[in-house]
Formats: structure tokens, sequence, C-alpha cells
């Protein structure tokens, strides 16, 4: 090889690198100090609370329905100690539910299905802090769900944003099911294309939750408890009237709330949102390792951190199977602070954990630290 051509090589890399440290660099510490902008506190966070129905569970009893074909329980990890582990942190959920009002030992099914307020109640008693999801209603209230339709959670396949909160209130999550279960049972109907599921009429009798407000979580949790406030959307790409309307509201409710809290998207333009118009609140964002070939140019680059110059956020929340990649390694060392989701057994946090400052976990009680 030439000295010259040497030389353009060497070049071309130092560009290549330095282009990628300059999107993948968080905000900068005089940013920080002007806007007295607080860390992340340094807690573990329950996903979507501490609850015994939903994300990442498995009944042990159960664990040979779920396969590798289902992607949401196939995150599950179940290893006999794992599932050991499952079983330890649904009974906690559950005890800690009771000892915040909710349930009793007669509910014989889920009594803090994930993202409800017993869960949020359960983490609060149980001394974690708190991972949960924004959307908004058909009739514009901000509530806290994940899914973008009720099928997992609810067994309706109905979206979140074609029903007004009233008729929320009448669905309660995980009807029939075991406590530990992953998912609900399809309603009657729900196969049916269009879906032949109707909202009660009349809530239903015994003990249930259902899809909460935000602002009604917030007056359970009042501010016993760190909060990540994740905005959730559909198109992570796209910017309409209702996401700038969730933006609004969802911020207007935190604004008047006493507790610590920071805000995440997988949005970055939901982050940069915040950048724009509320510097003082720590923002992160939320990102995974996705392939160029099965996922597209958008999600692959959003997994390379590429977007995180249009937001400079304060932490990168980053899938836990990617915290050795080089994107999250230099975020890191330029000031970033790392979170890991989901973590859901002792053998995925030891395999992690030296590569992330925080972590948000469930199915499994992690140690003090």
């Amino acid at each position: 090889m030439s000295a010259k051509l040497l030389r353009n090589v060497v070049l071309a890399g130092a560009a290549a690198a330095g282009a990628a440290a300059w999107a993948v660099a968080p905000r900068s510490f005089n940013d920080k100090r002007r806007n007295f902008v607080p860390s992340i506190p340094e807690v573990w966070y329950a996903h979507r609370g501490l609850h015994d129905a939903g994300s990442g569970l498995v009944n042990p009893a159960d664990a040979p329905e779920y396969s590798g074909d289902d992607p949401i329980s196939a995150q599950a990890d179940t290893t006999n100690t794992a599932m050991s582990e499952n079983a330890d942190y649904v009974a906690l959920a559950r005890r800690m539910a009771m000892k915040a009002g909710y349930g009793s030992p007669e509910v014989t099914g889920p009594i803090a299905p994930e993202n409800s307020l017993a869960a949020f109640a359960a983490a609060c008693e149980a001394g974690y802090g708190i991972e949960l999801d924004l959307q908004l209603t058909l009739d514009g209230q901000v509530v806290v769900v994940h899914d973008a339709d009720l099928l997992r959670v609810a067994g309706d396949p109905r979206r979140v944003e074609d029903l007004t909160y009233d008729e929320l209130t009448r669905i309660p999550l995980f009807p029939g099911a075991k406590p530990g279960d992953l998912k609900a049972k399809p309603l009657p109907g729900a196969d049916a294309n269009p879906p032949l599921v109707v909202t009660p009429s009349a809530a239903p009798e015994g003990y249930y939750q259902h899809v909460p407000l935000f602002s009604d979580v917030l007056k359970v949790v009042a501010g016993r408890a760190p909060l990540i406030v994740e905005y959730k959307f559909s198109d992570n790409s796209a910017w309409d009237a209702r996401t700038e309307e969730l933006m609004e509201k969802g911020h207007a409710l935190l604004e008047d709330y006493r507790g610590p809290y920071v805000i995440e998207s997988f949005h970055p333009g939901a982050v940069n949102w915040y950048k724009q118009h509320h510097p003082e609140v720590c923002r992160g964002q939320l990102s995974w390792p996705a392939k160029l070939q099965k996922d597209g140019p958008l999600e692959w680059g959003a997994g390379l951190l590429a977007f995180d110059w249009l937001s400079r956020p304060d932490f990168v929340a980053y899938d836990w199977t990617g915290g050795a990649s080089p994107q999250v390694r230099l975020a890191r060392a330029m000031g970033a602070t790392a979170v890991s989701w989901t973590v859901r057994s002792s053998d995925e946090l030891a395999q992690c954990d030296q590569y992330f400052d925080r972590h948000i976990f469930e199915a499994f009680v992690p140690d003090a630290r």
C-alpha cells in the first residue's frame, strides 16, 4: 500500500470515528450544569411496576405451552433457576400489592397486572423505582399502557387510541388468568375480522384492575419511587398532532408532580421535544440492536444511536443484550448513563451488569446493591 493511500485510509477512518462520536454524544456537562439537570436515580426499576401478570412472566405450570415461536414469551428465561426466580417475583408482587391494600388472599387471579395501580403500589412497597408507558385514548386522556392494543393484556384486540378512558375502566386486565401468566386469553370474537368484541355496559363484579390514568398513577406513587416515564408511539419516525398532544399533556402532569422522574422514548423526536422545550428534565434515548436486513435502515440506524445528535440524551436505555456494543460503550465513555432493559433473571444480570449503570428488571427479585 502506497504512503498516499495509507494516509487517505487513516484520514477516512479518523473522519468516520469522529462522525460516530459526534452522532452518539450525550448532552454536555456544561448544558447539564446550566439547566440544573438531575441524574437518573440509582435504584432498581421495576418494569411496568412489580407485577404478577404480564411482560416477561411465565407460569411454571404452563411453561411448555410457551414456545420460541412466540416473540413475547420467547423473551422469558425458562431454565429451572429462572423459573424459580420467576415464582419468587410473582409471590413478592402479590404480597406487596396486598400490603398496599389491593386484592386479598382469596383472589385467585392476578392482583397486580403490569402497568396497573396495584403493580405500581407494590413496587413502592418493595422499595423499587418504576418504569411505565404513556399513550393517549380516543378522548385525549393520558393513560399508562404499553401495547398499542389490548390483546395481550386483556384479550381485546381493539387499539387504545380507539377507546375512551370510560371504556377502559370496564375492561379488566388479564381476565380469567392465573398469577404469573404472560398474556391474557383472547376474548370471544377477538379472532373475527373485524373483531366482534364490544365494551361491557357495566364494570365486572369482584376485584380487577384496568388501564389507569397517568394522573392516578402519580397520586398512588406520590413521590415514593423514582419514575422512568416512556412516551410510547406506534411509529417512531412520524410526528403528528396526537404525538404533540401526548407530549404536552404528559409533561403537564409531570410538571405538577413533586416526585423524582426522568423521561425516555424510542422516538428521537420525543426526546428532542424535551431538549427544545424542557431542557431541565433528565432525558433518555431508548434503543436496541436492530438488524439492517430484518428491521430496515431507520431501526438499524436508531440501534446504532445514530440519531442521538437530535436529542443529546442524558442516558441511553438499551436492550440488555447490547451492552457490549461499540455504540453503547462509546456513549457511556462520553458521559451517558447506560440503563438496561429488560433484565429477567440473575443469569441475564450477570451477563450484562458490567456494561450498565442502572437496570430495568422483572421476573426475578434483584439483590440489594
